[in-house]
């Protein structure tokens, strides 16, 4: 009898579990399903975020007792919308885009769930906006990444040196719709992420997980 691998254990890889968690479990307010319904009828609205990725990123956000963080990549806001949700009075999270076109939609919709002065969104380029940040370094909570993949492994850089000890980034798309662990896909973008993937699991100064929410999560702890 052939062994079973105890490593591999996950089976929630169809669309009808998925389907399950998003139309089910996850519970959206209607001004975040305003948003979603509008991001949608953009020509490229496919990059919002899934729902239990926004309710992954709230939780983990009131987890941490985020006061301060960063997400890098805004698209019309729903993400920003959710942590923003999570931050207490005074909080702030600092939003990257170098788009107005898309993130001018999320601004009514962060309006109406009053959490408009809770939002410093900064349309430049990230990196210039994370270089702003040192003079704060050390002392954010939490970072989201969900930008272009192949200045991933520079976003992640410049957040961790911004996060304080025991602070959390969340990367986005990390497998890439499973072509990462298909050694045969030898693209630009796969090949980055596959990369930063491997450097993260090996890079003592944090510990991390990779998880199978949406398209790939990866938690990383600074230590």
């Amino acid at each position: 009898m052939a062994t079973a691998d105890l490593k591999v254990k996950s089976k929630i890889t169809n669309e009808q579990v998925a389907r399950y968690v998003v139309e089910k479990i996850v519970i959206e307010s209607d001004i975040e399903a305003q948003l979603r319904k509008d991001t949608t009828h953009l020509s490229q609205g496919g990059m919002i975020s899934s729902s239990d990725v926004g309710s992954f990123l709230n939780i983990m956000a009131q987890t941490l007792n985020t006061k301060k963080a960063i997400e890098v990549g805004t698209f019309t806001g729903y993400t920003a919308l959710k942590i923003a949700q999570a931050l207490p009075e005074g909080g702030k999270v600092i939003c990257c885009d170098i788009s107005t076109e898309w993130t001018d939609m999320g601004k009514k919709y962060w309006q109406a769930a009053n959490v408009e002065k809770k939002i410093d969104l900064r349309i430049a380029p990230a990196l210039e906006t994370l270089a702003s940040l040192n003079s704060e370094a050390g002392t954010f909570d939490f970072a989201f990444i969900d930008a272009d993949k192949l200045n991933y492994k520079h976003y992640y850089e410049a957040c961790l040196k911004l996060l304080r000890p025991g602070g959390v980034i969340v990367l986005d798309n990390m497998l890439w719709s499973g072509a990462v662990s298909d050694n045969s896909i030898q693209d630009e973008t796969t090949v980055a992420l596959r990369e930063l993937n491997l450097k993260i699991s090996q890079d003592t100064r944090v510990t991390s997980c990779l998880l199978t929410v949406g398209d790939g999560l990866m938690m990383v702890r600074k230590k």
